[in-house]
């Protein structure tokens, strides 16, 4: 098949490349500036210029992008994303409607939600992993020492100076206030269940509107209590409880903290930096003892792509609770969860204590995910959905 790849510097780029072209298919690899814009006139000549000189099967991206949508559509060519982002707010444009697309969801509840909503054009699809790569990588040479680990977190703490929440909040009124606080409170009790869309009430929303107006596009479907509630409170949500565990844990356990942000303070624990993606992150964590995932608070029962990496890696995955991973792994067999700061400070002790049981579950989850979610597999299910 020639498949029309949309490239841009998403994680999985090299992988899902060589993945499609290993399968037998020609990569015509198409880039613009604009690819994340609602309206570009230019990105559609562009398109428009390609297809008149290329035959094209299909078009693929990771993500779903709006213009590729519409310019797949005019021309009757099916397009298939596979969307690894939580929240990503472009699903809400009116063009996922298109009959070309095919979009597939790494998080069922948001398929379901969509679904039921109306929009037949999505579909639920865990993200594939390349878990072969860790055996070369492993043959290289590398910093052992930094990359060896008791217990390691890879990711973002989301406390950048001024963040959306910080700046919308210091604007609110005193009620507004209280009303997130407590809200917000309450949600850190619970995991596996996100109550807060569900409770911003219309004076609130109108009170953090005003705070922080946001402006739908031309082609935006989304509401304002899925933007305020996704991509303002959930993303504090995360950051508090991020910052909150990792301290906890740091207090009793040796913890190396792989971040963007440089000067990122969790007391006891040691700040490496930020770590490549593709080169050095999969050693850290076949190489950590423990890795810890705190998910995104906007990822609904989702896995997120740290859970498939940390797996894919041959490392041992201890999480918070997310409903799709009992779909297709078993706890205290292919990973682990904890419930809550106790709970997790407590595994963290026994699995450390415990090395066999522990290295029985990091290579019974590498072993599934080699099998199931690789590149290939997971291709070829998407590419039968679409029938291409």
């Amino acid at each position: 098949m020639n498949i029309l790849y949309l490239d841009w510097p998403c994680f999985g780029r090299e992988d899902v490349c060589a993945a499609l072209t290993g399968m037998g298919h020609h990569l015509i690899k198409f880039s613009h500036k604009d690819y994340t814009e609602r309206e570009s006139p230019s990105f559609q000549d562009a398109f428009d210029a390609l297809i008149r000189t290329t035959d094209i099967d299909c078009c693929f991206s990771y993500n779903y992008y709006p213009l590729l949508a519409e310019a797949a559509n005019r021309h009757g060519i099916k397009y298939i994303s596979l969307v690894y982002d939580s929240p990503f707010v472009k699903l809400y444009s009116f063009t996922i409607t298109y009959p070309t697309n095919y979009v597939f969801l790494f998080d069922y509840e948001l398929y379901h939600e969509l679904r039921s909503g109306g929009i037949s054009t999505v579909y639920y699809s865990p993200l594939p992993v390349n878990a072969r790569s860790i055996t070369e990588k492993l043959k290289t040479d590398y910093d052992r020492q930094r990359t060896t680990c008791e217990v390691s977190f890879v990711g973002s703490l989301y406390n950048e100076d001024h963040n959306l929440f910080d700046r919308m909040y210091e604007k609110l009124r005193p009620y507004t206030k209280g009303y997130l606080d407590a809200i917000m409170r309450a949600q850190l009790k619970i995991s596996g269940y996100n109550f807060i869309e569900e409770v911003l009430t219309p004076a609130i929303i109108d009170d953090l509107h005003k705070a922080e107006p946001y402006q739908n596009s031309r082609d935006g479907a989304e509401t304002l209590a899925n933007v305020y509630a996704n991509y303002y409170i959930d993303r504090k949500l995360t950051s508090i409880e991020r910052i909150q565990l990792l301290g906890a844990v740091s207090e009793q356990f040796p913890l190396k903290l792989f971040t963007l942000d440089p000067n990122a303070d969790i007391p006891n624990a040691t700040n490496m930096g930020t770590t490549d993606y593709y080169n050095e992150m999969p050693l850290v964590f076949h190489n950590s003892k423990i890795n810890l995932n705190i998910s995104l608070r906007s990822i609904k029962s989702g896995i997120p792509l740290r859970c498939m990496d940390i797996l894919g890696a041959g490392g041992f995955l201890l999480t918070n609770y997310q409903a799709d991973l009992c779909r297709h792994f078993t706890a205290n067999d292919d990973f682990v969860y904890f419930e809550d700061e106790a709970d997790l400070l407590q595994k963290i002790k026994y699995y450390l204590s415990h090395e066999d049981e522990r290295t029985s579950i990091a290579r019974n989850g590498y072993e599934k995910v080699l099998e199931h979610y690789n590149y290939e597999t997971v291709l070829s299910e998407l590419f039968s959905i679409a029938q291409v």
